[in-house]
Formats: C-alpha cells, sequence, structure tokens
C-alpha cells in the first residue's frame, strides 16, 4: 500500500513555468488575493443571504425552483466537471461539452479547468500530506469547506490539464465563470418578477404566486448553500464515513446517504478503486442518479462511449464485503496493538 502511494506521488506532472499562469508574479499575487477575498466574503454573504427567507416569505414554485436548480447543477457538477473534464469517462460533442462547462459554471464552484485539475491532483495524492482536503490531515472542517477558500487552492494548476488548455472557449469560461452566477440571479429576479406581474394581473392562476425576491433568495442563496454542502460532502464525509469495499490507498468510503445528495458520487471507494469509469455505483442496488441520466442521453447521441467498469472490477465488487478492508492508518493501529498484547 505504501509502495502505491509513493508510485502516485512519484508520477506527479513537473512543476510547471512560473510564466504558465499568466502575469508578473506581483500581478497575480495581487489577483490571487483579490480573489480570495472574494471567495470568502461570497460564501459567508450568500450564507447570510438564506436568512432572508424570513423576510421573502415561502411558496411552492420557490421551494421548487431551490430543488430544481440543486439538482440540476449538481448534476452539471457531477456529469461533466467531475466524471468528463476530470477523467474523461465519456465523450461528447464540443457544443454539449461547452454546455456542461457553462452549467457546471452556475454551481459557481469555479471553471471546469480548475476544477479537473484540483481533482486530478486529489486523485493523485489522495490522503497524503500533498492532498489539499484530507480529513485526515487538514482535519473535517477544512477538508469540506476551508480548502475551497484558501488563497493557494485559488489558480489553476495547469500542469495537470494540459488536454483541456487547448480549448479556447473553455479557457475563457474558466476565467469568467461567474458570469453564469450573474446570469442565474437576472433569470431568476426576472422570473419572479413576471409571475408575480402575471398573477396580481390575474393573466395567471394564484397557484403560481410568488415574488422577484423570493425566487432570488430560494433559487440563489438556499439553492446554492446547499449545492456547495451536498458536493463538498464527498471531500469530507465520503474520506471520514460509510464503508469500504476496495482496498485503496486512501481513506474513501462508500455511502448510501451521500449517493442521494449528489446524484450517485457518494460511491467514493468504488470510485476511488476505478475512477475511469462513467458509473460509480458498481452493484445493481448503488444508486447512480447521474449514470443513469448520461447513459438515457447516450441512447440520443449526445453524448457516447461511456466507459464500462472493467468485468474483473465487477467481480471484484461481487465478492468483497463491504467493510472488509480497514484503512491504512487502522491497520496500522491494530498491528500496534497486536505487537502491544
Amino acid at each position: 500500500m505504501t509502495a502505491k502511494r509513493e508510485e502516485k506521488q512519484s508520477s506527479l506532472p513537473a512543476e510547471a513555468p512560473a510564466e504558465a499562469t499568466g502575469g508578473t508574479p506581483n500581478e497575480r499575487g495581487r489577483d490571487d488575493r483579490l480573489a480570495n477575498w472574494y471567495t470568502g466574503i461570497s460564501y459567508l454573504a450568500w450564507t447570510a443571504g438564506c436568512l432572508a427567507v424570513f423576510w421573502v416569505g415561502i411558496s411552492w414554485i420557490a421551494v421548487a425552483c431551490a430543488v430544481f436548480l440543486y439538482l440540476a447543477r449538481m448534476f452539471f457538477l457531477t456529469a461533466f466537471y467531475h466524471r468528463y473534464f476530470a477523467h474523461r469517462s465519456f465523450r461528447t460533442s464540443r457544443i454539449v461539452q461547452f454546455i456542461g462547462a457553462a452549467g457546471g459554471c452556475a454551481a459557481l464552484q469555479r471553471g471546469p479547468i480548475w476544477w479537473a485539475a484540483h481533482h486530478r491532483h486529489h486523485h493523485y495524492t489522495a490522503d497524503t500530506e500533498l492532498d489539499r482536503h484530507s480529513p485526515a490531515k487538514q482535519g473535517l472542517l477544512y477538508s469540506h469547506m476551508g480548502w475551497f477558500m484558501s488563497p493557494e487552492n485559488k489558480p489553476t494548476d495547469e500542469k495537470y490539464v494540459a488536454d483541456w488548455m487547448k480549448l479556447p472557449e473553455l479557457r475563457f469560461i474558466n476565467r469568467f465563470y461567474w458570469l453564469m452566477g450573474i446570469l442565474l440571479v437576472a433569470g431568476l429576479l426576472g422570473a419572479g418578477a413576471l409571475l408575480e406581474a402575471a398573477v396580481e394581473a390575474k393573466r395567471i392562476s394564484t397557484v403560481f404566486s410568488t415574488s422577484a425576491g423570493q425566487l432570488f433568495v430560494w433559487g440563489f442563496f438556499i439553492s446554492t448553500i446547499a449545492l456547495y454542502h451536498g458536493s463538498f460532502s464527498i471531500n469530507s464525509l465520503g474520506h471520514k464515513f460509510g464503508r469500504r469495499r476496495f482496498k485503496t490507498s486512501d481513506d474513501s468510503r462508500n455511502s448510501f446517504l451521500l449517493s442521494l445528495i449528489t446524484l450517485g458520487e457518494g460511491w467514493h471507494n468504488n470510485h476511488h478503486h476505478y475512477s475511469s469509469s462513467a458509473r460509480s455505483g458498481f452493484r445493481w442496488w448503488e444508486l447512480d442518479a447521474t449514470y443513469y441520466i448520461l447513459k438515457a442521453l447516450s441512447w440520443t447521441g449526445i453524448v457516447w462511449n461511456l466507459r464500462p467498469v472493467p468485468e474483473h472490477v465487477l467481480a471484484e465488487a461481487r465478492s468483497n464485503r463491504l467493510e472488509s478492508f480497514k484503512t491504512e492508518q487502522e491497520e496500522t493501529a491494530a498491528r500496534e496493538l497486536e505487537t502491544a498484547t
């Protein structure tokens, strides 16, 4: 197991030249500091914005909007940011690729190239000292949220994503990902105002009563903060709680609950054992909504060449009992206990 860790770390790409990130060191430092302040203040402001629900109230259409935007943006994160841009587990057209990138940007978890670079680094270094969000190394709270607001994690690590850096439209949306957030807010405010006016003019039923403020608070603040914690739970809780089927060199776990709130990402131990597949749930009862949607899209030709789980991996999954393997730390503790007795 230790040899596997060392092999993974030794295969890390060489450091990129300083000029690859663009701008002088002073300019990059200033931009990073500004971005860090923006990220931290934005997150706190959006969290506080959820409290505005006590002023704008609630309606079924506002709640439905929040749920829809949570699920839609979660799908763009899991299907495109994760399984497509980070792992290239299926293929699609350049147009759909851009649409998937734009949908992921609406989640406001930075751009697709940044996300892919960060995630590829995570797989190289999972739960080692080099991992940027390991609960075992940095603690549960930092691995859940702190890493995202940390200035050293803000730049796009281009050496991991040379494949995507070749495409100008992806470089553009990676840099200006926040434009999708502005469009989302404008759409929510506009839709809320139109519905409110239509109900007041008696052009539609009062069943659709809402307001611009309601759709803004529920569709943006509440939905986005829930999305943050839902997706980030894989980095933290997914390496801390749950069951292990495969003896990976990290602490990844499988969790049915996390798979529900992340559309299938909760089968994290499966994923760390074999990350190239478009499917994370290896057994029939391991619900993986992202894979089901991708499979349906493949029938229409929107996506294709979904990478399957190899038969030998499926056979291993069928034969291994859940919790049959311990983490490296647990095994070390068990050996020390045996020696002491």
